[in-house]
């Protein structure tokens, strides 16, 4: 039976298919961005894959809610598999947030799902970085998001050579929108903010469609294209360009009004990180969505807010493509060795004794030729054997074997681990 199409399997160690996934590599790239975040204060936080329906509705924008994996539970409540985070964080601050000083500083790395069409660095799951930061409308914050952005891609091996974060403004393509809303509706044209948002975000990508769009909603694509190449920064992007540049990070990031971010609860700076040849996708993206937590509250809390994610279907592939994805293999300290049975329950307690020091120690579940069990310890890179031998006066005596250098010395079975750690 095989997997379905869009999912992935993470093997133990990268397999020579195109399609097959190295777990050792996402956790990799898993412990690389919860380091970084802890660094920036961060606290990491989950909540469960599966969310009422109605959080995302009315919420994230038709072409999420298109893309859901929804049905009715058995107690006909209908649901939804997450298919991003931002509400998840959103319900939650609601409930929740007078129990925490602000600004509000967390980060997860949840699965999400969308069913959507298969194509180069989009599949049907995948996990992704989620940083947001909640009670704080100072562009300070944007700024601070932006470097962590930035410091997760560097701390993978990235330069400003491999990536830039384009920097955009919802509020000065509103601005545009509303100047040219009364033509849009002379023309007898809808008017639908939302629609000229999804417009321009394809406007890059799906130049042809995209173009068609903004002319149905009175939008000449020459005008946008316009605003897109000679509109000014706007206060608010000044200040967190001025803020990145003051870290030494200013070569990471430049605005760019092309980015608009497609989601329907934007309201300031967006962003998105891509790759400077232009390879791939959109790295991560993220922005403000200062009313998204009134809207899930009901009314009842209103807090400023704003995150980025950043998926591993597409930072894999870009890493693989610089050569930035680690060697991992299993690594293997100590191999004991049971040459005979009857030494079996000592050799047994040796192995505990390593591994309760910390050193990661196999050893051979049932009988096997000595030249078979050393074979093995070479093939899994160990760096030490240790082998129990009978003795004087019926003690025992431990052979320990540096394998590069060949040394041997015995030690007494209870010393092992010190005499390998020293």
């Amino acid at each position: 039976m095989e997997r379905l199409p869009g999912f992935r399997d993470f093997y133990p160690e990268p397999l020579p298919t195109a399609d097959a996934w190295s777990a050792d590599a996402r956790r990799h790239i898993f412990d690389t961005w919860s380091a970084v975040a802890r660094r920036y204060g961060f606290r990491e936080y989950d909540g469960p894959p599966l969310e009422p329906l109605e959080l995302y509705t009315n919420k994230s924008g038709a072409e999420i809610v298109a893309q859901l994996y929804n049905f009715n539970d058995k107690g006909d409540r209908a649901v939804a598999l997450r298919p991003e985070m931002t509400p998840t964080l959103a319900r939650m601050a609601a409930a929740h947030e007078r129990n925490y000083k602000k600004p509000i500083k967390w980060f997860s790395v949840p699965q999400l799902f969308r069913y959507e069409r298969q194509q180069k660095g989009r599949l049907r799951e995948h996990f992704q970085l989620n940083c947001d930061i909640i009670g704080e409308k100072d562009p300070a914050a944007d700024a601070e998001l932006i470097a962590l952005l930035v410091d997760s891609l560097r701390a993978l091996g990235l330069t400003s050579e491999d990536f830039v974060v384009r920097l955009g403004s919802r509020n000065a393509w509103q601005e545009f929108f509303e100047r040219g809303r009364t033509g849009a509706a002379d023309a007898g044209e809808p008017s639908d903010a939302y629609a000229f948002y999804q417009a321009v975000d394809k406007l890059e990508r799906e130049p042809e469609g995209s173009g068609e769009a903004l002319a149905k909603l009175g939008f000449p694509p020459d005008q946008v294209k316009s605003f897109i190449t000679s509109a000014e920064p706007t206060p608010e992007l000044r200040a967190i360009l001025h803020n990145v540049t003051a870290r030494g990070l200013g070569d990471f990031v430049k605005v760019d009004y092309g980015v608009i971010r497609g989601l329907a609860y934007y309201t300031g700076p967006v962003f998105e990180a891509f790759d400077r040849k232009g390879e791939f996708r959109a790295i991560c993206g993220g922005g403000r969505y200062d009313n998204l937590i009134k809207q899930v509250s009901g009314g009842k809390v209103d807090l400023p807010a704003l995150g980025f994610g950043m998926g591993d279907v597409v930072l894999v592939e870009l890493l693989k493509a610089r050569g930035k994805l680690p060697k991992c293999d299993a690594r293997c300290d100590v191999v004991v060795l049971v040459e005979e049975e009857s030494l079996r329950a000592a050799s047994l307690g040796v192995v505990q004794q390593l591994r309760d020091a910390g050193f990661s120690t196999e050893y051979s579940l049932t009988a096997l030729k000595p030249d078979k069990q050393f074979k093995r310890a070479l093939e899994l890179g160990a760096t030490h054997t240790v082998k129990l031998a009978p003795a004087a006066e019926g003690r025992l005596v431990a052979r320990v074997k540096h394998l590069k250098s060949r040394d041997e010395r015995e030690v007494a079975p209870a010393e092992v681990a010190d005499s390998i750690r020293t």
